[in-house]
């Protein structure tokens, strides 16, 4: 039986549990490299509990205990060192004695007779072993409340070791968060409710899933949005089921934050279908080529094997009369810019270091650039005109002209043809002949407009890297000149390896997109930018830019690496990591350093099934 004053804190799974804590082993750590090892905690903690028939159906791995630290005495014995049950497996100990080297109709005979054993309560013969890992947190019991406090303390060997129950693990991740989004907060009982319009959970937590009111998990979607966040997953894990799910709530359940989603997949016009349908969201869908009809815009998009034969026509109609699409144009659609002029001047002076005439005229052109750009009071974000582009010309001739550059070089070159750039200038009325076409000006007028959800649903790699590169890169520097924070957006990358990859694997316009992302990662969070990185190959990852994450979501990774390389750059422990490779789909290990009630603490989840939400509009349900 439960102390009485614990009992509201603590559960025994109805006297069914009764375990003390055995060892507090310290962990080795290797000196190899630590994307090849991992992350292991300081401490295993080693927990043996009486055994009892349904216990073993009732014990979960991921679920919290609590046992009786050094520094409980001075706080009335009820302070406590968190863990997180790690490992759970039952001993048998006719079978622990039992050797490979014993005869063997002796070993078949022990190991029969043994079956029968594990339906009973035998406490003599059996035991539950199990392995849990520090949290780093304590939690301190006062009264009917309790708070936690960071940092390990070491527990005491031989102490009773405690299960949080539903009511604590609820209070610990969403009282907060509910408090923050001015949502109720109940201390007897837990309301929660599937509907993403209605509720802003992102799914419930995998414990006491036994029994009927789950534990729903909730994050703060500002700073989810903000910070950045990962979702890493084998193929089939449901990412992009994730991702919609996520961005539903963030969409519905925040002020203003707006949405860009980099879809190279083709994926989320689906996915999100109710969303683009809904009058009161302001959206918009860009494909690579015009779109006929409802029918035609059905075909170009991919549909969940579930749904291949339901009819979603009349969603797909809605979305037609909304006039929620439109398409992406080439060519003249990114006219240079004031910036991209001294970008070029920046990479002139990289390629010509060695040459100092070369140096000297390139540092007059520059000032010269500078000069027109404060006479004329232009931002530097804003297109060039075909007066300036005379102006560069004459005055980079003549620099070139007077520092003795050789004209057969590649800077007499570059400086005697910007005249010609007017070429890319694009026409007032070019601009204004079709209402559903967007190059990437129109679209940064999108964002900078009410348009709160914007999917770009392209296919062909090196246009929407080429977007990406853009859309990111002027909306930092809007951003930085204005110090503004508000609307937040947030950049979806899905199938982030095209975006993001490795340094040593990245050629021409790749280097070029994941540099400019990971300088989204790494500034944007200070002028309302965040970032969403979903892949199924973490290994091929920027790994500077997976550093920048706050929050991560991992499923099912096959690939050692890929999970060595998850635990050491968020430091989550090897042990918990193994257990994502039992999960279904739609079950995540969850971990934030500020989106969560608890920073830092990886739990268990399944989220909310996104394609529950399409089944209203589509109709499917009643099919």
């Amino acid at each position: 039986m439960l102390e009485v004053e614990l009992n509201k804190h603590f559960t025994d799974l109805e006297n069914r549990f009764d375990a003390r804590l055995s060892a507090v082993l310290a962990v080795r750590r290797t000196e190899v490299s630590a994307e090849t090892t991992g992350f292991s905690a300081k401490y295993e903690c080693r927990v043996k509990a009486q055994y009892q028939k349904d216990l073993m159906g009732l014990l979960e791995e991921g679920m919290l205990l609590a046992v009786r630290n050094f520094k409980a005495k001075k706080h009335g014995n009820k302070r406590f060192t968190l863990l997180e049950i790690s490992r759970i497996g039952p001993e048998h100990f006719g079978l622990q004695g039992l050797s490979d080297t014993s005869y063997y109709p002796y070993q078949f005979e022990i190991i029969e007779q043994s079956m029968s054993d594990w339906d009973t309560d035998d406490k003599a013969t059996m035991m539950i072993q199990i392995s849990a890992i520090p949290l780093n947190y304590d939690l301190i019991i006062t009264g009917n409340d309790h708070q936690y406090t960071k940092g390990f303390t070491y527990p005491v060997v031989g102490e009773r070791v405690f299960i949080l129950n539903k009511n604590t693990i609820h209070r610990m991740y969403n009282r907060q968060l509910l408090q923050e989004l001015g949502l109720p907060w109940d201390d007897s009982k837990i309301v929660t409710d599937p509907d993403a319009r209605k509720d802003p959970r992102i799914g419930v937590i995998k414990m006491f899933q036994e029994e009927k009111e789950p534990i729903p998990i909730y994050v703060s979607y500002e700073r989810l949005a903000r910070y950045h966040f990962g979702v890493f997953s084998f193929t089939g894990g449901g990412k992009s089921n994730l991702v919609s799910n996520i961005l539903r709530r963030v969409l519905y359940h925040t002020k203003d934050t707006k949405v860009v989603i980099f879809d190279i997949s083709m994926e989320y016009p689906f996915l999100l279908q109710d969303v683009f349908a809904d009058k009161s969201m302001k959206s918009k869908i860009i494909t690579e080529i015009p779109v006929a009809d409802p029918e035609h815009f059905r075909k170009i998009i991919v549909t969940p094997r579930k749904f291949e034969k339901v009819d979603i026509t009349p969603t797909l109609q809605t979305i037609w009369k909304l006039g929620r699409l439109g398409h992406y144009v080439e060519g003249t659609d990114h006219p240079p810019t004031y910036e991209d002029v001294l970008e070029d001047i920046k990479r002139l002076s990289e390629d010509e270091a060695k040459r100092a005439v070369s140096l000297n005229a390139i540092a007059s052109i520059k000032i010269k650039v500078l000069q027109w750009i404060k006479e004329h009071k232009v931002e530097r974000s804003q297109t060039v005109t075909k007066a300036f582009l005379d102006y560069l010309q004459t005055e980079a001739v003549a620099a070139c002209d007077k520092f003795k550059v050789w004209k057969t070089g590649g800077l007499y070159g570059w400086a005697s043809t910007r005249a010609e750039l007017a070429n890319f200038l694009e026409p007032e009325e070019e601009k204004k002949k079709d209402d559903n076409s967007y190059s990437a000006e129109k679209l940064v007028e999108l964002l900078e407009g009410d348009t709160r959800l914007l999917c770009l649903s392209i296919v062909e790699p090196s246009i929407v890297k080429q977007l990406a590169i853009t859309l990111t890169s002027d909306m930092l520097r809007h951003r930085k000149r204005q110090f503004q924070v508000d609307p937040q957006i947030l950049f979806v990358f899905d199938e982030a390896q095209e975006f993001i990859p490795a340094y040593d694997k990245a050629r021409g316009i790749d280097s070029t997109c994941t540099q400019r992302i990971e300088t989204l990662l790494r500034q944007g969070r200070k002028y309302g930018l965040g970032g969403c990185v979903a892949t199924q190959r973490i290994a091929y990852l920027n790994t500077n830019a997976l550093q920048q994450l706050h929050t991560y979501f991992v499923g099912p990774l096959p690939r050692p690496y890929d999970r060595s390389l998850v635990s050491s750059t968020f430091t989550i422990d090897q042990g918990i990591l193994e257990k994502t490779l039992e999960f279904a789909p739609g079950q995540w290990l969850l971990s934030s350093y500020i989106a969560t009630g608890m920073e830092n603490v990886p739990i268990f989840i399944t989220a909310d099934n996104s394609e529950d939400e399409l089944e209203k509009p589509t109709g499917k349900s009643g099919a």
